[in-house]
């Protein structure tokens, strides 16, 4: 009979854990979350929470935690039906490490969506249970329970300081210290987001200790490790110059150089942030760097990224090349624009790296007319002003590459790298392009000469013309360019001086006095004029004189043309000819001669003398 009811009783218990599997299964998947709402599955869970199973418990814990992942107005309702309060006082209470872990995960899934949430959590207590945990010996409650401080430190600085007034970073550091490489990693991110807020978060953290460990963290192999040890030095470091000191004393550049080349692409973006964070405040970091040989391993980072992990490296070099022109003419000489162009080409699509490339270019050209050559020669301000005009950049695109372009053609003196934007730059471009040429052109005659030749002048004449003329700055300009030239110079360059010229042709009436003689005596003048061309030439100039100076026909002289040839010369007397001595036998025939009747005459033979 016992055994009958005891039979009962477990497969009810059975058939609990059943379910609970069941509802753990079914809310990973998006598509079965709302029909699992609607069936009141939160409810039936809460009831499984308090279970007398632990192994049911756990369960339940675990489907919580994935329904509360999907949504935020899940993990809402879950703070309402008070499931968070059963969670902490009695699943964590327990001494079951699987129950335990299974409830910080999903205390995770429900601070994770928002700061209010979070603040929830907190109000009812749960940061001291959470901090309790990262004291357990269980090395999986202590990876669960640093997951949890990530995730509310993250959202604002006032959730840090709860963090940091609950005394987490102490034992997110001896985290740090232990074997399990999961365990470090994920105390690594958790300092991350606690010092990424302010100087104050970051400097609490670094009084903790834990730049040495931070460092010893990637001589490790785990591509993981390494990856959230360098992205929380890189926070701590972006906050202050005192701060990117701190670490640099610990000798990090070497490691992180290193680290730029590392085979995994999510390692080398982490070491080129922390590049990043470190030149950027001052040129002294930088100058560290560049002497390193940094500059290099950045240039192979951004050729070897793609996408978005290109950022770090890129932002790196305009922030070494912003500090002065030295270091620009060192990114200059290192290829650094070629890696830039490179990144500008392939990334059109990705629009946040191409404006970040346009941002890093304006900075190496902001220096000088060298530097601004040097950027301009590779033809990049066509590419630039694409992505300005292109309808699907953001705003803080648009604002990058409009400080490229205005830190670029504030310095450039070349004026042929600059003459494509004059047709294609809008208005608000083109007064800096135009300004740049009435900045140059007044000083540099061989300039003026290649403007006028590559028709700028024409363009500028256009332009004056166009809509853009309501620009007042771009017209005053344009006016300063034209007084550089000659008036008849600039007026042959109007749009409408070719009208104004075959308006001139039609209106103008010539006065001639018209020599007929140009059409008869002195037009054949050498050569013997037939009768019947003669009558034909007193008819044309008769008709000359009583009508139009036009001729409908031109009088043929093909038929006369052997009648004009002149007659040939006349031959000779032959009696002032000196004699000459006669060949033996010669025919002679003398056309034109008097007496000749066209006959073939012999000389005849001299007599022989005798012996």
């Amino acid at each position: 009979m016992a055994r009958a009811v005891q039979l009962v009783f477990d497969q009810y218990r059975i058939q609990r854990n059943a379910f609970a599997q069941s509802m753990a299964e079914y809310a990973q998947k998006p598509e079965y979350v709302q029909q699992l709402i609607q069936q009141g599955a939160i409810v039936l869970l809460r009831n499984l929470l308090t279970d007398s199973s632990q192994a049911i418990q756990q369960n339940a814990a675990i489907a919580v935690g994935r329904l509360a992942g999907q949504d935020p107005k899940i993990a809402e309702l879950m703070i309402k039906q008070d499931i968070i309060r059963i969670l902490l006082y009695f699943n964590m209470d327990k001494t079951n490490k699987y129950l335990k872990r299974a409830a910080l995960l999903a205390l995770r899934s429900v601070v994770r969506h928002s700061a209010e949430l979070s603040k929830s959590v907190i109000d009812i207590g749960g940061l001291d249970q959470i901090i309790s945990s990262l004291e357990e010996f269980d090395p999986g409650v202590k990876e669960a329970a640093a997951w949890v401080c990530g995730y509310i430190a993250r959202h604002d600085l006032a959730s840090a300081y709860s963090i940091i007034g609950a005394g987490a970073v102490p034992l997110l550091i001896l985290c740090l210290q232990e074997p399990e490489l999961s365990v470090r990693a994920v105390a690594a991110s958790a300092l991350s987001d606690i010092s990424k807020h302010s100087t104050e978060t970051a400097q609490s953290v670094v009084d903790s200790g834990a730049i040495l460990h931070l460092v010893r963290s990637l001589t490790t192999l785990e591509p993981k490790l390494k990856r959230q040890g360098l992205n929380c030095l890189a926070m701590i470091a972006k906050h202050s110059l005192h701060l990117a000191e701190i670490i640099l004393d610990a000798g990090i550049i070497p490691v992180v150089l290193e680290h730029c080349g590392h085979s995994d692409e999510l390692v080398r973006r982490a070491a080129c942030g922390l590049v990043r964070e470190i030149v950027k405040h001052a040129p002294e970091t930088a100058q560290l760097v560049v002497e390193a040989g940094g500059l290099g391993v950045l240039i192979n980072a951004i050729t070897r990224n793609r996408g978005d992990a290109k950022l770090p490296g890129i932002m790196s070099l305009g922030y070494i090349a912003g500090h002065d022109a030295s270091l620009a003419m060192s990114v200059i000489y290192s290829k650094g624009t070629d890696a830039l162009s490179l990144a500008l080409d392939e990334d059109t699509c990705n629009g946040h790296v191409a404006a970040a490339s346009a941002w890093a270019l304006g900075h190496i050209a902001r220096h000088s007319a060298e530097h601004a050559r040097s950027v301009s020669l590779c033809g990049l301000l066509p590419k630039i002003l694409s992505i300005y005009k292109d309808p699907k950049s953001t705003d803080e695109m648009k604002e990058k590459t409009k400080t490229a372009l205005k830190m670029v053609l504030f310095k450039i003196e070349d004026l042929e790298c600059i003459e494509p934007l004059l047709t294609t730059a809008p208005s608000n471009i083109l007064k800096y392009v135009v300004a740049q040429y009435s900045k140059v052109l007044p000083k540099d005659p061989v300039a003026r000469r290649n403007f006028v030749a590559s028709q700028g002048l024409r363009k500028l004449q256009e332009i004056l013309k166009g809509p853009a003329v309501d620009d007042l700055i771009l017209t005053e300009h344009i006016q300063l360019i034209n007084q550089c030239f000659p008036e008849d110079v600039v007026k042959y360059f109007s749009p409408d001086y070719p009208q104004t010229l075959l308006d001139r042709v039609e209106q103008y009436r010539p006065a001639l006095n018209i020599d007929p003689s140009l059409w008869s005596e002195r037009l054949f003048s050498d050569s013997n004029i037939p009768a019947e061309i003669k009558e034909e030439i007193l008819a044309l100039q008769q008709l000359l004189q009583g009508g139009p100076p036009l001729l409908d026909t031109e009088p043929e002289f093909e038929e006369e043309e052997e009648n004009l040839l002149p007659p040939p010369p006349p031959l000779a007397d032959k009696s002032a000819l000196p004699p000459r001595k006669q060949s033996k036998k010669k025919s002679i025939k003398e056309p034109g001669a008097a007496g000749d009747t066209g006959q073939t005459q012999q000389a005849s033979k001299p007599p022989r003398k005798s012996k």
